[in-house]
């Protein structure tokens, strides 16, 4: 089977920073065609700058939260290049809220943000790939895959992460429910979990906590915070045919940090 996805089309979301826009930049050095799609306008044009109205790289700019920025996502990548073969749901955000505190809406956000947001555009993506297959009379072969961004904090739980971890659980289970709902369709459903990746997140709690980073070394086996390009190849091995059987997987890079005690520190 073939790592390839050059000609095939991504929307990555969450990919004006961080561990999105590493993949991002990574499927299109790859050969893929990609749209970035962020709710931070500014940064995306500071990342992406004169695009060629033909290129291989557009990017979009919207709060996806909204069923309508949902549409008109869709609508722009297949104005762009006609097909959508890979979602990377990368918008996720990470936040410290008060385990005991009933007024604490920190779930309520995170849910809406890190599952609901990224159920949606599942579902949208899913019936395109589905609408697509069928007019172009694809009837044997895996038709589109998604690929979930989750957290180790699904499972190791941080008092104050209790958010975060509630909401990663929930697109852990995202994954798998979508995973079967859609394998009928030929649609392939993974998620990648993260532990000690550098992103825009943890790059802004170190700012604020010098000692974090010694912490998070010392409760990691390989030493070490990865970068997040470092882990992009990972996703593409999820889009492509190599992993035309796989779905419903959680794929943990953490550098051996869930192997340890399950109460450490944050969990980004």
């Amino acid at each position: 089977m073939s790592f390839s996805i050059a000609g095939k089309t991504a929307i990555v979301t969450g990919a004006a920073n961080g561990i999105g826009l590493a993949v991002a930049r990574h499927f299109e050095q790859a050969g893929a065609n990609v749209m970035f799609a962020d709710v931070d306008d500014e940064a995306l044009e500071a990342e992406l700058g004169d695009l060629p109205d033909d290129g291989p790289v557009r990017f979009f700019a919207g709060d996806l939260r909204k069923k309508l920025t949902i549409a008109n996502l869709l609508s722009a990548t297949i104005d762009a290049f006609e097909t959508i073969d890979i979602l990377v749901n990368g918008s996720r955000q990470t936040m410290v809220s008060s385990p005991l505190n009933p007024l604490d809406d920190g779930v309520s956000k995170l849910l809406e943000q890190n599952l609901m947001t990224s159920l949606r555009l599942s579902q949208a993506v899913a019936k395109r790939m589905i609408k697509q297959a069928k007019e172009s009379g694809q009837e044997e072969g895996c038709i589109g895959s998604i690929i979930n961004m989750s957290s180790i904090s699904a499972q190791r739980i941080h008092p104050e992460l209790l958010a975060h971890s509630i909401s990663s659980a929930a697109v852990d289970q995202m994954t798998r429910g979508l995973a079967v709902a859609l394998a009928p369709e030929r649609i392939r459903v993974n998620s990648v979990a993260f532990g000690s990746v550098m992103s825009a997140s943890l790059k802004k709690t170190l700012r604020e906590d010098t000692e974090l980073r010694d912490d998070i070394i010392a409760h990691t086996p390989l030493d070490r915070i990865a970068s997040a390009a470092e882990i992009a190849e990972t996703f593409q091995f999820l889009a492509s045919d190599a992993a035309e059987f796989m779905t419903g997987q959680i794929v943990t890079l953490d550098g051996g940090r869930s192997l340890l005690d399950p109460v450490t520190s944050f969990a980004h």
